[in-house]
């Protein structure tokens, strides 16, 4: 079966994902720099090319970019096995970000919320 693993480019990759690992529960498995990259410049030689996290069985690509320009077109959208879960991650992507909408009981009977995390990145939080 295929995968899709969300790729997100940012100004500094290891720090944004170090905050992810901490609001998702997650770990960085492997970090890739420029520092072999034959043409690389001193100062690009310890960015980022590449960067794994694994959140359960979700794995987010990183990779820093500049300049950097975040675009509203897409949300990540993140399901959760419990309320108590959602309502954790929830809070820890909207610290120091900006709560789109909270996260309630939607009409339909599950769970949802929609946060814009301090990296400028939406997620819409769920419950399954």
């Amino acid at each position: 079966m295929s995968r899709l693993s969300p790729y997100i480019y940012c100004e500094d990759a290891r720090k944004q994902a170090d905050f992810y690992a901490k609001a998702l529960g997650g770990e960085i498995v492997s970090v890739q720099t420029f520092e072999n990259w034959p043409d690389a410049s001193p100062e690009e030689r310890s960015r980022v090319m590449h960067l794994v996290l694994k959140v359960g069985e979700l794995q987010i690509f990183m990779a820093d970019s500049s300049p950097n320009r975040s675009g509203n077109q897409i949300d990540l959208a993140l399901e959760l096995q419990s309320e108590a879960e959602a309502r954790t991650v929830f809070e820890r992507l909207s610290r120091d970000g900006r709560v789109i909408f909270p996260l309630k009981l939607m009409p339909w009977g599950s769970m949802l919320g929609r946060v814009e995390d301090p990296f400028g990145v939406r997620w819409q939080i769920a419950v399954k």
